[in-house]
């Protein structure tokens, strides 16, 4: 018991783990323990990937802002030929793991302001697949509202400077849609993102802001919504006490788990156009039946992640 006392529990390996390692159904408990461990360990680290991709374009930014000898993201518009590389990269990324498509692109007024209202995900990558497609396509860039602890994230400023990322107010993005540009947003948000799940249920509550913004600067509303988003990435937001730490910091602390190869296709829902007559809670309301609408004829409920991975794995295209 000598090696067993105080300081010995510290010396590894114990002598008595050495000969328990040996015993057979102790070295086959443990490859089956590994076997089954790594691929959980694993689909909670595929998203973190996504993370990585974001920082890799932000260091390319960086990389492009010194060799071009660019002082101020807001004084030169050198920052389109890093966007266009930048949105050529995504595309190809969502080509390759997701087989991306996007239906009723022709939707997005070639000039003029519109609001792109979407659906979020655990995490919103296939609204950066659209944004890239939007500047790719329509050569415009489509302002984004995030929250606010986005801009809290360390390295993420230039990134989010360059491709237009602002947490509001609500006046500002009446400034922005006046000016003639395109700005999207996500009425569900941080809370939609972590706590919505495979019946993609809109968690809007009786948010009408993004309304009230349309209406003031009388541009019409884009509903759009990606097809097998949450069999992409989930997240352990059933969990009761995931909840109660973000009611009380607000921050995303729900474990996101999936990076999943499934197809993903984004259908752009008809412009609901400006109408005077109509208030932010009329047009809140109609904004979200689009949406319900867009979900209804694209989504099979629940969702599946071994058909959505089927269906992207037998590139056979899917009767809407």
């Amino acid at each position: 018991m000598d090696d067993l006392e105080w300081p010995g529990l510290l010396q590894w390996p114990w002598p008595w783990w050495e000969e328990l390692e040996e015993m057979p159904i102790v070295s086959d408990a443990a490859f089956l323990l590994w076997a089954l461990a790594s691929p959980l360990l694993l689909v909670f680290v595929l998203p973190l990937f996504i993370l990585l991709f974001l920082y890799l374009s932000t260091l390319f930014l960086y990389l492009y802002g010194i060799k071009n000898i660019v002082r101020s993201s807001r004084s030169t518009g050198i920052w389109a030929e890093a966007r266009r590389i930048l949105a050529s990269l995504w595309v190809k990324h969502a080509a390759f793991w997701h087989g991306y498509e996007v239906h009723g692109l022709e939707k997005v007024p070639d000039s003029g302001p519109a609001l792109i209202v979407y659906y979020h995900g655990a995490i919103p990558i296939d609204y950066y697949y659209l944004l890239s497609s939007i500047i790719l396509t329509k050569g415009r860039i489509c302002y984004s509202v995030a929250d606010h602890f986005l801009f809290k994230l360390p390295g993420f400023r230039l990134l989010l400077e360059v491709f237009r990322v602002i947490h509001g107010p609500k006046e500002q993005c009446v400034r922005v849609l006046r000016r003639g540009h395109l700005l999207a947003i996500s009425p569900g948000g941080l809370r939609e993102a972590l706590f919505s799940d495979n019946a993609y249920r809109l968690l809007w509550g009786n948010r009408r802001g993004f309304a009230q913004v349309a209406i003031d600067a009388k541009a019409p509303i884009i509903p759009v919504f990606t097809q097998n988003l949450r069999e992409g990435f989930r997240t352990l937001g059933s969990l009761c006490v995931f909840r109660w730490l973000y009611e009380r910091c607000r921050l995303p602390v729900v474990p996101i788990y999936g990076g999943f190869p499934v197809k993903f296709r984004t259908y752009l829902g008809d412009p609901i156009p400006y109408d005077p007559g109509t208030d932010a809670a009329e047009l809140a309301e109609k904004t979200k039946q689009a949406m319900q609408g867009l979900i209804e004829e694209h989504q099979d409920i629940p969702g599946n992640i071994l058909h959505a991975l089927a269906e992207r794995l037998s590139g056979t295209p899917k009767v809407d």
